[in-house]
């Protein structure tokens, strides 16, 4: 259907097109449509035709439409120099979707964890050269990290009280109930983070986060409080000893 674009929402609540600039690395790179859309025709038992969407994204636009409030013709809209504003009552009408019509702020309390002193609380970031899942070069340049993403954001007394420096080679086991995962082959660079905390790059650590542990309601993957340990290269875990 000739050449596509995507559809992105930006800081402001703004609906807009966008498209790669950039001749594809190889005839064989996928789109992201065309990856679900595969995963689609083989995983779901429907006669919806999910290839179809692959080659012309006005069809999830059109669907879109049919399901999102505030998306009403998206395909035209979107189309409009600049895009379109997503609704918003606080901003549109001072209005707010609740029983009083106020604002309801509401807090949670924080469950009381221990871990033991050898262990480390890991959460999965994305670089500031990174949009999701799309990598667009090894560098973060707000954190200082340059040509490498395997990178862990430690605490600097933490590295000092293990004797490491900068860069220092390690690898990640990650622990929930009996199940161990492991990756190999991550530096550690001091970075202004809690004591006892660590944070990795994802896709990248995707590996580390346990399939079995997930959010009470939405059921999402708990990658901002995985349970980690720090080891030296090839050195055994405690399932492995």
């Amino acid at each position: 259907s000739g050449e596509q674009f995507v559809t992105v929402e930006n800081s402001m609540g703004v609906v807009h097109t966008s498209k790669g600039g950039l001749r594809p690395c190889s005839k064989h790179l996928r789109s992201e449509p065309w990856i679900v859309a595969s995963l689609a025709t083989k995983v779901l038992d429907d006669e919806r035709d999910w290839m179809s969407m692959a080659s012309n994204y006005d069809l999830i636009r059109d669907l879109m439409s049919e399901a999102l409030a505030g998306f009403e013709d998206y395909n035209e809209r979107v189309r409009v120099p600049n895009g379109f504003y997503l609704p918003n009552p606080p901003r549109d009408s001072r209005t707010f979707n609740t029983p009083d019509n106020k604002a309801h702020f509401i807090t949670h309390p924080l469950p009381d964890v221990s871990i033991d002193d050898d262990k480390f609380v890991m959460m999965t970031i994305r670089s500031h050269d990174q949009y999701n899942t799309t990598i667009y070069d090894l560098h973060d340049r707000y954190r200082g990290i340059h040509g490498n993403r395997r990178i862990v954001l430690m605490n600097a007394t933490d590295m000092i009280e293990r004797g490491w420096k900068s860069r220092h080679i390690v690898d990640i086991v990650s622990h929930f109930d009996s199940e161990e995962r492991r990756s190999n082959g991550w530096q550690v660079v001091a970075y202004d983070i809690p004591k006892g905390n660590i944070a990795t790059y994802f896709p990248e650590a995707n590996i580390l986060v346990p399939l079995n542990s997930t959010a009470d309601k939405s059921n999402t993957p708990t990658s901002k409080w995985i349970l980690c340990s720090l080891l030296e290269p090839g050195m055994p875990s405690s399932e492995e000893e």
